[in-house]
């Protein structure tokens, strides 16, 4: 007998950051953070547990996914098989329509679809609030990517006080994001690789958590205001501070390419000139402007003579998981 299901997950891209564990292994946070779940990218997973022993497979986008990527998945699974209270083998069929690896946020969309799906398959009725905590065991963001538009993460003091929860936003109608990618290889420095390096050897470090817990709760507030201008002098402020904590790491290390600092300066320029944009950057050079959706043509023209047409995706608020059997 099989037990089959399907879920439909979206990426989202924090504006208030995250950065930084204290717990490992069930992924707390250092700080809480606050992103927006984007239409453009997403990821569909189907989750088969079958009633018998042995290896589970994984197969991303139609290739079986390498050993360690495998077994990660795998781990997570059993917190799922934990919660059932059986020992089945699955197997799982994920197509990705994100860049892996590139810092757009494509672990965020893939775990909580897999959550998500793995949950159902197996007959849990979990609440949002308890697929968020579960979602967050695989990748931290993916606790926010069950929810669509705005998601507050809370750090929390333990396993079930982290969570996501959604916010209403008078923003929601008329923000968009504007993509630059300026390079979608998979990154030299993984986010978890990075995130250890930042929180062990970064001088910065605490004043980065410090000042981050601080500006969320004015992130929240600018977001349920629908103060757009303060959002985005917040969402750039964010992005910057992080950045620096990881230069002041040892070794230092940096996402940022030609490229990502050219989209970064035009951002500036238009601004000056009077346009509504900010910009953010996360774990990659992938460079992502907040804007009003009136602003997007004006937006294009300009960043396509620098970076080129085919380089810019965009996205508005994107909806919650949806999750289906098979």
């Amino acid at each position: 007998m099989a037990h089959h299901a399907r879920a439909k997950a979206h990426t989202n891209i924090a504006l208030s950051k995250y950065w930084g564990k204290r717990d490992n292994d069930l992924i707390l946070p250092m700080n809480g953070s606050l992103s927006l779940t984007l239409d453009a990218f997403h990821t569909t997973t189907e989750v088969r547990f079958v009633e018998e022993r042995g290896a589970d497979t994984v197969v991303l986008n139609d290739q079986p996914l390498d050993a360690s990527a495998a077994a990660k998945v795998s781990r997570f699974l059993d917190r799922v098989r934990e919660l059932k209270g059986v020992d089945w083998r699955a197997e799982v069929r994920s197509y990705n329509e994100v860049p892996t690896g590139a810092g757009l946020a494509s672990s965020a969309s893939a775990f909580a679809a897999l959550a998500a799906a793995a949950s159902q398959a197996l007959g849990l009725k979990l609440s949002e609030r308890e697929l968020s905590i579960l979602a967050r065991k695989g990748s931290g963001s993916a606790s926010r990517s069950i929810f669509g538009g705005f998601a507050l993460w809370q750090a929390g003091h333990d396993d079930q006080s982290s969570y996501a929860y959604p916010l209403q936003s008078p923003l929601h109608d008329d923000i968009a994001m504007l993509v630059v990618v300026i390079n979608a290889a998979h990154k030299p420095v993984s986010s978890r690789e990075g995130m250890r390096r930042t929180v062990e050897t970064s001088p910065y470090y605490p004043a980065w958590v410090d000042d981050a817990e601080q500006r969320l709760g004015e992130m929240k507030q600018a977001v349920v205001e629908g103060d757009f201008t303060r959002m985005g002098e917040l969402a750039e402020m964010s992005a910057m501070r992080m950045h620096a904590s990881m230069l002041a790491a040892e070794p230092p290390f940096c996402y940022w390419e030609s490229g990502s600092l050219q989209a970064m300066q035009t951002v500036r320029e238009l601004r000056a000139q009077g346009h509504q944009c900010y910009f953010t950057m996360d774990a990659g050079p992938n460079v992502k402007i907040i804007t009003r959706t009136s602003e997007l043509a004006v937006l294009k023209r300009a960043l396509a003579a620098t970076v080129g047409e085919q380089a810019l995706l965009t996205a508005r608020p994107g909806p919650g998981i949806v999750v289906e059997n098979c």
